[in-house]
């Protein structure tokens, strides 16, 4: 048999039992992944993210009356004065 011919045929068969072998080790991995998923009960829900999430709608709302008042600055309905004043009244909280 030719070199190239039985370099190939090696290679061939090295690639196949590779490719076996990580089939095998990734269906192990699923069925180990689905035991553990059946065995462990549902986490709770953190109560972290609960508290989070105040924050967050206050400095969306502050931002939402912040851009109502610069609408209004930019349409003359408000004074330099006002809009400077109402933005100190929203960013203090």
């Amino acid at each position: 048999m030719p070199r190239m011919l039985r370099r190939a045929a090696v290679l061939g068969a090295t690639a196949h039992v590779a490719s076996n072998r990580g089939q095998a080790k990734a269906e192990q991995q699923q069925q180990q992944a689905a035991a553990n998923a059946a065995a462990a009960p549902p986490a709770p829900e953190p109560v972290a993210a609960a508290a989070t999430g105040a924050p967050a709608a206050a400095s969306t709302d502050s931002y939402a009356e912040l851009m109502k008042l610069k609408e209004l600055f930019d349409a003359g309905v408000l004074t330099q004065e006002e809009f400077d004043a109402q933005k100190t009244r929203i960013l203090a909280g």
